[in-house]
């Protein structure tokens, strides 16, 4: 049975990977580092802030890493004013609460952006709980952030399913044991089901209550993952 949702934030709550891009491509060339449209895909892929940091500039040490951090963000609040949210989000998260289904969030983001951007859409109303890459060691795709969220809403993975548009996200949700679905435009469909992805839709306009029901019913028994 259906008992929790858990969501991934960048490009799944909101629209926000066009400013994402921008803010680090800002913030990257204020620190001498050029990068190109295809470099700048890897910030697209669901890492923690520091993982995408060591991948650009290399080893930091934590202070520069703290310094760094700040900056990238005050970079994306400059450009996120117009951030909106995922089509059909709004309808589809009341729906799941009208079902009494417990919501959350497990983002690689850090915890001042995504609070940030869940205040001013007047979002964080609806869900229990928001866990981001700040509050665990390893990022996706390690599963470890799905494992807290599944620990934190008592609930056991199996009852859970997450909502992902990247391939590391993916394979973070299906790696603690939920059913994952992907949000992403038809070009990319493909791309996340061969990641794992139960199913691919582009928005959550065709998605209900017992829609995920259906799938949750259909899945097939997987490993069951221990959480610590």
């Amino acid at each position: 049975m259906l008992r929790g949702a858990i969501f991934d934030f960048d490009g799944v709550i909101v629209d926000s990977h066009p400013v994402h891009k921008r803010a680090w491509r800002r913030f990257l060339e204020s620190v001498g580092r050029t990068t190109s449209e295809e470099d700048l895909q890897f910030v697209l892929d669901g890492r923690k802030r520091e993982d995408i940091l060591r991948h650009f500039l290399g080893d930091l040490d934590s202070d520069l890493m703290i310094e760094y951090g700040h900056r990238k963000e005050q970079f994306f609040r400059n450009e996120a004013t117009d951030v909106q949210t995922i089509e059909g989000l709004q309808s589809f998260l009341q729906d799941l609460a009208d079902s009494h289904v417990l919501l959350g969030v497990a983002s690689s983001g850090s915890g001042s952006r995504v609070n940030f951007l869940l205040d001013r859409l007047d979002l964080k109303k609806h869900f229990r709980l928001v866990v981001t890459g700040d509050q665990v060691e390893l990022g996706k795709p390690d599963p470890a952030i799905y494992l807290r969220a599944a620990q934190d809403l008592q609930l056991d993975p199996l009852e859970l399913i997450a909502f992902e548009d990247a391939h590391s996200g993916v394979r973070a949700a299906k790696s603690a044991g939920m059913m994952c679905v992907g949000i992403a435009q038809p070009d990319r469909a493909s791309s996340l089901l061969d990641s794992g992805a139960d199913h691919v839709v582009p928005d959550f306009c065709s998605l209900s209550y017992l829609k995920l029901q259906e799938l949750l019913n259909g899945r097939r028994p997987g490993p069951r993952p221990s959480i610590p």
